[in-house]
C-alpha cells in the first residue's frame, strides 16, 4: 500500500503535459529547455512519433520566472548539490510512469537544460532509457563511470558557434559517452544555440528506426 502511494507521489512530482501511448508505441520523455514548459518539444514528439505515448514535465525551478530543472549558480556554473537532488526526483518521476507502461520502449529528449536533467538522469540511472536525444547540452563535469550507458543509444545535436554550450565540451561529452561502451551518434550545425531542421530530421531518423 506504501509502495504504491509512493509511486503515484513520484508520478506527479512535475505539474506535466501526458499523452497516453497506442499499443506497442514508444513513450518519450520531453524536457524543455530554459524559460520552456511542458508543450514546448510535446508538438515535435507529436510529429515524429504520433503513436507515441508522451510525458513532458515543467522544470520546477525558477530563475528570474524562467522554469528550470535545477539551479546554477551562473552560465554554465551549476549548483552540483541541487543538481544531485533534482536527478534523483527526476529518476522517480521517470520511474513511476515506466512503471506505468510495461513493456513499452522508453525515450527521452531534451533541449538546452532539458539535455542536461535528461543527461544527468542516465549518468545516474541509465536503465531507465532505450534511447536519448541530448540537443544542446552543456555538461561542465566529468561523470562518474557508468558502464551501464554501454545499453543506451544517444544522439547529441549541437551548433559549431553556440555560445552557451561550447563545441569542446560537447566534443568531450561525445568522447565521455562512447568510453562508456554507450551508441553516439552526433549531428553539428553550424550555428548557435538554436534548433535547426536538421536536428529535428536527425531526432525523426534516431527515434523511429
Amino acid at each position: 500500500m506504501n509502495a504504491q502511494v509512493d509511486m503515484t507521489s513520484d508520478a506527479n512530482a512535475y505539474h506535466h503535459y501526458a499523452k497516453p501511448a497506442e499499443p506497442g508505441a514508444p513513450l518519450v520523455f520531453a524536457f524543455h529547455g530554459t524559460g520552456g514548459d511542458e508543450r514546448q518539444l510535446s508538438g515535435l514528439v507529436s510529429q515524429i512519433l504520433p503513436r507515441a505515448g508522451i510525458v513532458a514535465p515543467r522544470g520546477d525551478v525558477s530563475e528570474h520566472g524562467a522554469a528550470r530543472f535545477f539551479r546554477r549558480n551562473g552560465e554554465g556554473v551549476y549548483d552540483m548539490p541541487d543538481l544531485a537532488a533534482r536527478t534523483q526526483k527526476m529518476i522517480g518521476f521517470v520511474r513511476a510512469h515506466r512503471a506505468a507502461n510495461p513493456g513499452a520502449k522508453v525515450y527521452g529528449i531534451g533541449y538546452s537544460n532539458g539535455a542536461n536533467i535528461l543527461a544527468s538522469t542516465i549518468f545516474a540511472a541509465p536503465g531507465l532509457f532505450d534511447r536519448a536525444v541530448l540537443m544542446h547540452p552543456l555538461i561542465p563535469f566529468e561523470p562518474a563511470p557508468q558502464p551501464e550507458l554501454s545499453k543506451v543509444d544517444v544522439l547529441i545535436t549541437a551548433g559549431r558557434r553556440d555560445p552557451i554550450c561550447p563545441a569542446p565540451l560537447t566534443e568531450r561529452l561525445e568522447r565521455w559517452l562512447l568510453g562508456q561502451g554507450a551508441k553516439v551518434e552526433m549531428l553539428w550545425h553550424e550555428g548557435g544555440h538554436e534548433m535547426r531542421e536538421a536536428e529535428i530530421v536527425a531526432t525523426a531518423h534516431f527515434l523511429s528506426v
